[in-house]
């Protein structure tokens, strides 16, 4: 059995490494943040400096968005390696996305002590199964996303401080757990409050281990705040927690103005009455809560995803229709249960689920599945859970062979079916119908413009699209020294982001034809379709991968 066990194990790593490899380097099409984090690690290898000069900074300047750190200096040794690539900038989130699937497996060994060997073997790979097939799971472990790399890390932490509990608080891996969720802190913003809030709930679930230990757990919280002092310290510069701020809840002035309406229709606005029902607490509260709840919606998990094109699949949700079934099987079976070691590890995992999408009911988008990706998770646990639950229930209560084996069949046919139609609806479809979901077309336009740009004096290119300055300098591998010394950074727009306008000869701005052909001799214009007329002398129209046009090329 054990035999059997490693070979179904090593066959769903050899599928979750497929799955988050196959096309890699070329689908989807390079964004604009990931072109950032690679130039990034290409400027600090080149120059020990970021793109705008700071040296071997903790928070990323890039596009002011301060982008937390930690995988642009993972990318260090994959861009060293395999030079400034769309391979080298995904390779730490693919491989973190395979680990995972790993440590799910490792982490119900570990946390679910008391429940039956086979039940917990089934659970096991059924969950590390569930997740290298999980439409979320897969999707931003495709990219160099670190929300993906975090959840990694979070997933690991989780491992570490389980078995230093069940040790009795052991001080190694409760040390090493710390680090590895300090460093998930470096990695993504959303980590910065789902890690603190899980670990509490942990101890608390376990407080009288936890009281027992306290030695044990000072020394290691010493450990974690030595390494999180440099993190709170960048906090304090006003751009970075202004930043912060731009997407929080507070940024949305929607409640606000809606406590100024309640408070006006009172005779007296400024009444105590007033005060006490509408005021900023009960207003933002309540939209936080309803953004907290709109992650636990049937249409966001299982029927269409994210309203966001670029963290969807079409007509997809999520998690696979199927498992809303599993799911309610092992909410009623735990309720069931009597058992109150298991009861007391069912707590932890539905602890994580309740947390889980928190930071992200901070923010003024909601639902989001980038930002409560660790959420699947826990809901992968539950999945798997009643998967395993229905298996053992047919296999008690029918008698018959062959009723077994159909039953069985159906299930697994429901499930492959339902995750065929997802790979094709990734490969096949999300590009042609979200064509600007990623930056398609941008790398075929870089190729063009790099052949012929020594014919002309300027360059410029549309801004219709995010960032495109980021990608010329990603694919054109362009001198970080030079690119220091000669741009400049944009003010922040309404959505609290900067850009650089021009580098070299190559300017980034709006194409009104009539006003550019004159005023720009000598140029090549590159602007949308419905920049450039018709009547144009177009040269070249620039496709996507998916067969999209998206620029004009006109020489001037």
């Amino acid at each position: 059995m054990k035999k059997i066990t490693n070979i179904i194990f090593f066959s769903i790593l050899v599928l979750a490494f497929f799955l988050r490899f196959y096309k890699l380097d070329t689908y989807p099409a390079l964004n604009a943040d990931e072109a950032a984090l690679g130039y990034n690690a290409y400027s600090l290898i080149q120059t020990g400096k970021d793109e705008h000069g700071n040296s071997w900074p903790i928070h990323f300047q890039s596009f002011n968005d301060y982008k937390p750190g930690l995988y642009v200096y993972t990318l260090l040794p994959f861009v060293k390696f395999f030079g400034l690539t769309e391979l080298a900038v995904r390779l730490p989130g693919a491989l973190a996305g395979v680990l995972t699937v790993g440590l799910v497996y490792i982490v119900i060994k570990n946390l679910f002590l008391n429940m039956a060997a086979k039940t917990k073997e089934i659970f096991a790979l059924t969950s590390s199964l569930f997740l290298a097939i999980s439409p979320w799971h897969i999707h931003f472990s495709r990219g160099g996303w670190e929300v993906n790399f975090a959840t990694f890390l979070i997933v690991w932490g989780f491992l570490l401080l389980v078995k230093s509990i069940n040790r009795g608080f052991t001080l190694k891996p409760l040390i090493v757990s710390v680090i590895v969720f300090v460093a998930s802190l470096y990695t993504y913003h959303a980590a910065r409050i789902i890690v603190p809030v899980l670990v509490l709930g942990i101890l608390a679930i376990n407080y009288k281990q936890t009281i027992r230990h306290y030695k044990h757990l000072a020394i290691s919280g010493l450990v974690g705040l030595l390494m999180v002092a440099p993190l709170v310290y960048d906090f304090t510069r006003p751009a970075i927690s202004s930043r912060a701020a731009g997407v929080g809840l507070f940024a949305d002035t929607g409640p606000k103005a809606r406590l100024e309406e309640q408070r006006s229709e009172h005779v007296n606005f400024s009444s105590a009455f007033a005060k006490i029902f509408h005021n900023k607490l009960i207003n933002y509260g309540l939209v936080f809560f309803e953004n907290w709840s709109e992650h636990y919606w049937g249409e966001f998990l299982f029927l269409s995803g994210d309203e966001i094109q670029r963290n969807r699949v079409p007509e997809t949700g999520q998690m696979y229709t199927i498992e809303l079934l599993f799911i309610g099987i092992a909410v009623v079976s735990i309720l069931r249960l009597k058992d109150k070691h298991l009861q007391r590890e069912w707590l932890i995992v539905s602890w994580w689920l309740i947390i889980a999408p928190v930071a992200a009911a901070l923010t003024f988008q909601s639902p989001h599945a980038l930002r409560s990706q660790n959420m699947v998770i826990p809901l992968t646990f539950f999945s798997a859970y009643g998967f395993t639950v229905l298996v053992e229930t047919i296999k008690q209560l029918v008698k018959t062979k062959q009723v077994k084996i159909t039953l069985y069949g159906l299930m697994t046919l429901v499930i492959v079916l339902s995750f065929a139609r997802y790979v094709h609806m990734y490969y096949s479809h999300m590009a042609k119908e979200y064509p600007f979901s990623s930056q398609y077309g941008v790398k075929e336009l870089v190729n063009y413009v790099l052949e012929n740009k020594q014919r002309y004096e300027k360059v410029l290119i549309t801004d219709r699209y995010d960032q495109p300055y980021i990608l010329f300098l990603f694919y054109s591998k362009y001198d970080p020294v030079k690119f220091q010394a000669e741009h400049f950074l944009t003010g922040r727009d309404n959505f609290g982001f900067s850009t650089v306008n021009h580098f070299d000869k190559y300017y980034f701005t709006s194409i009104k034809f009539d006003e550019a052909k004159p005023q720009n001799p000598n140029s090549m214009l590159v602007g949308t379709q419905e920049e450039i007329p018709e009547e144009a002398n177009i040269v070249k129209n620039v496709y996507g991968s998916n067969n999209h046009l998206y620029f004009q090329i006109v020489a001037n």
